[in-house]
């Protein structure tokens, strides 16, 4: 997909759509003005567009849209609404332009130009209005039609410029460039969940990690089986164990900034399918269970976003991978696992399998001596059931890291909600056999499984976010398909925006 900013009003470029932003204000308000000016400039004494903006009723309400067809340089507009000038919002400029865009490939556009008056808030610079419109529309775009040889009913867009005259050049490129690469990352990350398992399996999703490393110069290490024993990573090897493909685990090392000595690392869950292993999953949605290694395909997608924006930050992203099905050789209700750490588990629940792979990398993790460690997960139904499919459920150790990612959040949308870890959970998961048991019982199994992880990563600052609801999506919403949303991506690649910003 071409993207682009142009330093020009939009009735001077030719294309298959016009997707135009507009708040209450451009429409009846103080910029009504500016508006007519513009959309005066189409052939006609009185242009369609305005004879069709007179006759609507169009108000610039938030999620209001209109169609015109048939306009000079465009074979349909796409008018959106975000509301009150005062309350518009980087999300509403995304939402806003995501809108249109879906409605630009159903009338099969392929090139879109996307335009709003110079619409800057307390919240929203010249930058962010940019990069915002960008954002909501390279995603809104997104389609995952790989697999499809016999029909696909609609086009793809090819080109979204954003051309907005009163935006200085430098910025406006700056704020394109910025908004395509993070995308870029993000729909790698969307690709490899919605991927199914027999094409993205641990060694696939492994060559995935290396191929991504040598092209934006990460340096990756690849543990294949041999190497994984040698470590003795007990946690991985047991869920490996009823697979006929054998594990990996992921290391992504991005040095960006070579003189602090400074790390950090992100963890994500790679379980390329979960049947649930012994304790098998209902056949009911199972199919879904592709999406498991979400976490992974996060912290791959974070590296290549890191990277290929240069932010200046270390960060190691590690990544276990495996699958878990049932076999002559699964592990089992009741067995005891040593990890890596020496830490022993009382396997209850063969179904709880991505703690466990976790808790090895949450120990190799430390090899680092990170400033802090992340993981993501989709690990708790527990979560969504608390949470739905709106917010990620987050745990950890550290008061401010936990402030700097909710800040992050908000800011990217991918937003976090702070979930309790008291000790008294801990009893939970007491085991009478082994160190600790990887279930915690029916209440409470979001919190019971952080509590778990929170025993392997020792003294240093710790997140942990379950991104069961927000990674894999029942229904699309707004800017995200149904499926794989990429969800992390973003948020991490803002929280090191703010790290780097602050050293």
């Amino acid at each position: 997909m071409k993207v682009e900013f142009i330093q020009r009003d939009f009735t001077t470029i030719k294309a298959d759509a016009l997707v135009l932003v507009l708040t209450k204000d451009d429409v009846g308000g103080k910029k009504a003005a500016e508006l007519s000016r513009l959309i005066s400039k189409f052939p006609g004494e009185k242009s369609h567009l305005e004879r069709a903006l007179a006759a609507s009723g169009f108000a610039g309400d938030k999620e209001e849209q209109m169609t015109v067809y048939s306009l000079a340089k465009y074979g349909a507009a796409f008018l959106v609404g975000t509301g009150d000038e005062s309350q518009l919002s980087n999300e509403k400029l995304r939402r806003a332009a995501a809108a249109g865009i879906r409605a630009a490939q159903l009338a099969k556009a392929v090139s879109v130009i996307v335009a709003t008056l110079d619409s800057v808030t307390e919240e929203t610079s010249h930058y962010e209005v940019v990069h915002s419109l960008l954002e909501g529309a390279i995603l809104g775009a997104y389609k995952f039609d790989k697999y499809f040889t016999l029909d696909r009913k609609n086009s793809k867009v090819d080109t979204i410029t954003v051309a907005l005259a009163g935006v200085e050049a430098s910025i406006g490129k700056k704020a394109a460039k910025d908004a395509e690469l993070t995308c870029e990352a993000v729909y790698l990350t969307r690709d490899l969940c919605n991927a199914p398992a027999n094409e993205i399996h641990p060694e696939a999703l492994a060559n995935v990690a290396a191929n991504m490393a040598k092209k934006y110069h990460v340096h990756s290490r690849i543990l294949d089986e041999k190497q994984i024993r040698k470590l003795k990573m007990g946690g991985l090897l047991a869920v490996n164990s009823g697979s006929a493909r054998p594990p990996r685990f992921i290391t992504l090392e991005y040095k960006g900034n070579p003189r602090s000595r400074d790390w950090y690392a992100i963890v994500g869950k790679g379980i390329t399918f979960d049947s649930g292993g012994i304790s098998l999953k209902p056949s009911a949605g199972m199919a879904e269970m592709k999406m498991d290694m979400s976490g992974a395909a996060a912290v791959i997608g974070t590296i290549q976003a890191l990277a290929s924006l240069k932010i200046p930050v270390n960060v190691v992203g590690l990544a276990p991978s495996t699958e878990n099905l049932p076999g002559g050789r699964a592990y089992k209700p009741g067995d005891v696992v040593t990890t890596m750490s020496g830490i022993t588990i009382e396997v209850d629940n063969t179904d709880a399998e991505g703690r466990i792979i976790l808790s090895d990398a949450l120990h190799y993790a430390k090899r680092y001596r990170p400033k802090a460690i992340i993981d993501l997960a989709t690990l708790t139904g527990a979560c969504v059931v608390a949470l739905g499919h709106h917010a990620t459920g987050m745990f950890g150790t550290s008061e401010d890291v936990m402030a700097q990612l909710k800040e992050a959040g908000e800011k990217t949308f991918e937003r976090v909600w702070q979930m309790p870890i008291f000790e008294e959970y801990e009893k939970q998961i007491k085991s009478e056999i082994a160190d600790v048991k990887n279930v915690g019982g029916r209440w409470a199994g979001a919190i019971t499984a952080a509590l778990f992880l929170k025993k392997f990563v020792g003294d240093y600052p710790w997140v942990h976010l379950d991104i069961a609801g927000t990674a894999m999506l029942e229904e699309p919403a707004d800017y995200s398909p149904r499926g794989g949303s990429g969800v992390g991506v973003r948020l991490l690649t803002e929280f090191f925006k703010r790290i780097a910003a602050q050293n």
